[in-house]
């Protein structure tokens, strides 16, 4: 009971920079939101409810889902930055950084290439061994996103374009983080530029803006607004003390309920989009806004009533996050398979398109579980485990 009380009481400080709780439960949100997206895309099933005699569809929301991996970069520019807002006088290495971003990255990382390419010869779905030995070098140096091949054309599990996003802006992290401890305002501005300056030049001057729109300038005010954030965090966590007072966190709540709704209006605006070039196109358009209101519902969130910090942070929030990224790299793979084994039985032949909603819901729920299952069992079996011994031997003294 005394564990329980004090678990409870620590929603009511005010977070400290080295686990910000509710950033567990934004981290779940997003990526189960990603998830939901593209099992929708398999199962076509949008849940509805209705508020009184108001009907309401989530439909909105997994059509826009793609949107939110911009929300996954996000939280990282702001996660990656955070050490660098503490009072010390000497900044983070470059050297630790890189060693702290390979144990957490490369395991899983090249166990999941791995899995998808044996696979994919298995099956052969490269015509020779040139394309094969093509695709896996693209995928192993981190470079997939710049030839069609390895990026819309690879057999490899598609959602890692966006581990290569992150390690291509790791290699610029530590000299972008330092300017921006030095010169925030010129920092954030030249960042911003440049995206902005990207996006509409592939706006511009690309017919097929496919294999343009989400490389690593296009995101660039994207890890600019997390940068902001963390700093705004910290600085707010500096004025308020261990403990805000009540009428603060009300402020702040009601702060983060109206970015909530605006998230909404964004995501219900990029859903509306019909063309495949037009989805794109809005998601560039939108990607600033969308990241910049996410980036003050995370910061605002923090500093929020004990409810809503409880809600976001709570043990369930923080052990779905703590599996977040095998789930990510594994979950479309299980929908698509569930799919194709047409595991769960229906009258219809494409229960998807015939509105089979017994088949649709089960399907949804399924792949939702045995991703989760799957995304534990990595975690905590190979993940983690691996993370503990590379840490061990990164951080044992060199022998003379």
């Amino acid at each position: 009971m005394q564990k329980t009380a004090e678990y409870l009481r620590s929603f009511r400080r005010t977070p400290d920079d080295t686990h910000i709780d509710v950033l567990d439960g934004i981290r779940v949100l997003i990526i189960l939101i990603v998830g939901w997206f593209h099992i929708w895309q398999q199962s076509w099933y949008s849940p509805f409810f209705t508020v009184g005699k108001e009907y309401v569809s989530l439909d909105f929301l997994l059509r826009s889902g793609y949107m939110w991996v911009d929300g996954m970069l996000l939280l990282s520019g702001f996660l990656l930055y955070l050490p660098y807002t503490r009072s010390d006088s000497k900044l983070p290495g470059a050297v630790p950084f890189y060693k702290r971003r390979l144990v957490r990255i490369l395991p899983s990382y090249l166990l999941c290439v791995a899995f998808f390419f044996i696979g994919s010869c298995i099956d052969g779905k490269y015509a020779t061994v040139l394309d094969a030995v093509k695709d896996l070098t693209a995928h192993l140096t981190f470079t997939h996103t710049f030839f069609y091949f390895s990026y819309l054309g690879s057999p490899i599990n598609g959602v890692l374009w966006t581990l290569a996003v992150e390690v291509q802006f790791y290699l610029l992290f530590p000299l972008l983080a330092r300017c921006f401890k030095k010169k925030p305002v010129i920092t954030y501005l030249v960042m911003a530029a440049i995206a902005f300056g990207y996006r509409y030049y592939v706006s511009a001057a690309k017919p097929d803006t496919s294999m343009w729109f989400n490389q690593l300038p296009a995101f660039l005010d994207v890890y600019a607004n997390g940068f902001v954030a963390a700093a705004a965090f910290a600085a707010l966590r500096k004025q308020l003390g261990e403990q805000a007072d009540g009428k603060v966190k009300v402020f702040f709540t009601a702060v983060a309920v109206v970015c909530v709704c605006l998230l909404m209006q964004i995501a219900r605006a990029q859903a509306a989009s019909g063309s495949y070039d037009a989805i794109r196109q809005g998601q560039m358009d939108r990607r600033f806004p969308f990241t910049a209101t996410l980036a003050c519902l995370m910061v605002c969130s923090a500093f929020s009533c004990t409810a809503l910090r409880f809600l976001l942070g709570n043990r369930v929030m923080r052990y779905l996050a703590a599996i977040s990224f095998q789930f990510y790299m594994y979950h479309q793979w299980i929908a698509v398979k569930l799919k194709e084994l047409k595991f769960i039985p229906s009258a219809s032949e494409t229960p998807w398109s015939a509105s089979d909603q017994v088949w649709q819901v089960s399907f949804t729920i399924l792949s939702f579980v045995l991703a989760i299952l799957l995304a534990t069992l990595i975690t905590y079996l190979f993940e983690k485990p691996v993370a503990r011994i590379l840490k061990r031997k990164l951080d044992e003294p060199k022998k003379a």
